[in-house]
């Protein structure tokens, strides 16, 4: 766009056409709101816009039509109750994560405070911070870890979301378990790790071209990751605490008898709004054996 049109265009004209150009109007109402850095496009639809704001909406629909995933172009992606800062540094935030979440904060709420859960591997913090929003703000400690420098700074700073609960919240870096400090003693560990198989031929070109293979891929069954949280997780959650995890969809049986040989009680595999299997759950025996918190 010349910067004559740009000094006497305004947002309704702008929404009209980038939803023309892109044929889905959700995402160039987004866009609009991220270039004119409102929350509501349609307070301003009828202010004009400035130069650099139309340079930022021709570049992001460019980065779009490049095939950049949209969350990415945004800078941004809703994630329960959440607006998280996105960027290539992290996974896209999903429905299904945002159900593993769910039932993450349902067991916590369910236990009796004060609660310690830990949210490992986090990425941009999505789960973590959800549990942070949603649990009481009294008697609550979340820890969020990654291994990933670059993903837990971003986690880091989308803190600030959530307001004076961000105060419960702990940061550390590290190997899943390993990253805690060695006297931890969790009510609740959930984790989004990376299930998908290294060989697979499932997964979206766009999401192999654009989100980090860190978090995608765990060996040759996709197992490696969760084989190694479900055989760690007793040295770190007490007995009667829970371990949550987020699985793949062809991987409920096998993770369920993951579960069920090395323990754990209260087995459960749960659907996702598609109604395939994507969380699994287990509960350390009350009355397990070994201590915990004294690794």
């Amino acid at each position: 766009m010349t910067d004559r049109a740009a000094a006497t265009t305004t947002w309704r004209r702008l929404l009209a056409r980038t939803a023309e150009r892109l044929v889905d109007r959700p995402a160039a109402r987004w866009m609009c709101e991220v270039a004119a850095g409102c929350d509501r496009i349609e307070d301003v639809l009828d202010e004009r816009a400035t130069q650099p704001m139309v340079a930022h909406l021709d570049a992001m629909l460019a980065r779009y039509d490049a095939g950049e995933p949209l969350a990415y172009v945004l800078g941004r992606w809703s994630f329960r109750r959440l607006d998280l800062a996105v960027d290539r540094r992290v996974l896209i935030p999903r429905p299904e994560t945002e159900v593993v979440a769910g039932v993450a904060i349902e067991l916590a709420a369910a236990l009796p405070r004060p609660v310690t859960v830990a949210d490992l591997g986090t990425g941009s913090g999505a789960i973590g911070l959800a549990l942070a929003d949603e649990l009481p703000i009294d008697g609550v400690a979340v820890w969020i870890t990654d291994v990933d420098a670059d993903a837990l700074a971003l986690a880091s700073a989308n803190l600030a979301g959530i307001g004076r609960r961000a105060a419960n919240v702990r940061v550390a870096r590290g190997d899943w378990f390993a990253a805690l400090p060695a006297d931890t003693v969790l009510d609740l560990a959930v984790a989004n790790p990376p299930y998908v198989a290294d060989d697979t031929a499932d997964v979206d070109a766009g999401v192999v071209a654009w989100e980090p293979h860190a978090a995608l891929f765990a060996g040759p069954d996709g197992l490696s990751a969760i084989t190694r949280l479900v055989a760690d997780a007793p040295a770190w959650v007490r007995p009667g605490g829970w371990l949550v995890l987020e699985i793949g969809a062809d991987q409920g049986v096998a993770v369920e008898t993951l579960l069920t040989d090395a323990g754990y009680e209260t087995v459960e595999i749960r659907p996702d709004l598609a109604g395939r299997d994507r969380v699994a759950i287990g509960r350390r025996s009350a009355e397990a054996d070994g201590d915990v918190g004294e690794q």
